[in-house]
């Protein structure tokens, strides 16, 4: 398959989200979980172009019923909906073809500082058309780690404070970027070490698990088991260092 028309049907899509006319039309799923006409538009204008160019590949969007096929392409139209809103640009688009359960090709593209991340499995990672080398692996006392609360989670706000305060007085520092597909490349770029949320959706870290995973990072449940891509699942992302330190403290704080 040509990927290349893949990235630009996605850079393409990056007009839409660039389309302020369309914010005004917005709608809350459930408190503070927003969609906006961008997300729908995005999803509409991949959709089309996708099942034109791979007729026989499923399609699997955050802003549509999820059918679940062997072989789907898997969209989150945008990630980081609430940073959209707000004109806090960090917000991507993030496409995963998946074959089997097992990521082979993933791009995620922020169109508002036009940064491109993409991989092909065994192919390496790159950004904005430059290769990127293998992920710092950081002790933690030099780690940038993010952290997920998830706005529509409340919840769970006791658990994911007291684990990023924990995280907070070993690391660095910590970040709320609040785009999962962003961090999880930036995590292979260098820019940040290490990620933990109590729960991801499949297209929120489909296309950058990959990405990742092609720089030497890791993705797994915070139980320590393979990441799966048909449904919602705990999250933890970085390197080897980092990655484990956040799976011995996840489990000290879990359900606290």
């Amino acid at each position: 398959m040509k990927y290349e028309q893949v990235i630009s049907f996605v850079k393409e899509a990056g007009n839409i989200a660039r389309d302020k006319n369309l914010l005004s039309d917005y709608a809350c799923k459930t408190d503070s979980d927003f969609v906006t006409a961008v997300d729908l538009n995005i999803s509409e204008f991949l959709k089309k172009k996708l099942a034109a160019f791979t007729p026989d590949i499923g399609f699997m969007s955050e802003e549509e019923e999820a059918i679940i096929e062997p072989v789907r392409w898997i969209l989150d139209p945008i990630d980081g909906t609430t940073n959209l809103l707000y004109d806090y640009h960090m917000s991507s688009i993030s496409l995963g073809l998946c074959d089997h359960e097992r990521i082979v090709f993933g791009v995620v593209y922020n169109p508002f500082t036009d940064e491109l991340f993409y991989a092909e499995r065994g192919k390496g990672a790159y950004y904005n058309g430059t290769r990127l080398s293998k992920a710092p692996d950081r002790d933690l006392k030099n780690s940038i780690v993010e952290f997920g609360a998830g706005v529509s989670r409340k919840d769970h706000i006791e658990e994911a404070f007291n684990i990023a305060k924990e995280v907070f007085a070993n690391c660095l520092d910590i970040r709320r970027v609040c785009s999962s597909a962003l961090v999880l490349c930036y995590i292979a770029a260098g820019k940040l070490n290490g990620y933990f949320e109590r729960s991801l959706k499949p297209w929120d870290y489909a296309a950058a698990s990959l990405i990742l995973e092609e720089c030497g990072g890791i993705s797994v449940t915070w139980d320590g088991d393979k990441i799966q891509f048909e449904r919602p699942s705990t999250y933890i992302a970085g390197t080897e260092k980092v990655v484990s330190y956040l799976l011995e403290t996840v489990q000290k704080y879990r359900d606290s």
